[in-house]
């Protein structure tokens, strides 16, 4: 996959964990926590998601790579690299 579909994977499911929240206007840059009203537990959602969809296994010591969602693209970029995009 590339970036820009890891991006839009990222919404989709961060679309299905908070269905109230605008993310039209989503930085890249600033942590997920200060722009939507996730809760650790919806973190592990996003994780579980991952794991789910892709069988990707992310070490709990890795989950401050996920905080932005650059940071997050830029994480799973080589992790994903030879999945095949979502129809």
């Amino acid at each position: 996959m590339t970036a820009e579909q890891i991006r839009r994977v990222i919404l989709d499911i961060l679309g299905r964990i908070a269905p109230d929240e605008d993310l039209s206007n989503l930085n890249d840059e600033v942590a997920f926590r200060d722009q939507m009203e996730l809760d650790s537990m919806d973190f592990l959602d996003i994780v579980m998601e991952l794991r789910k969809m892709y069988r990707v296994q992310i070490p709990e010591e890795d989950y401050e790579n996920l905080g932005t969602m650059s940071t997050t693209v830029t994480y799973l970029t080589p992790l994903l690299k030879d999945v095949v995009s979502p129809a």
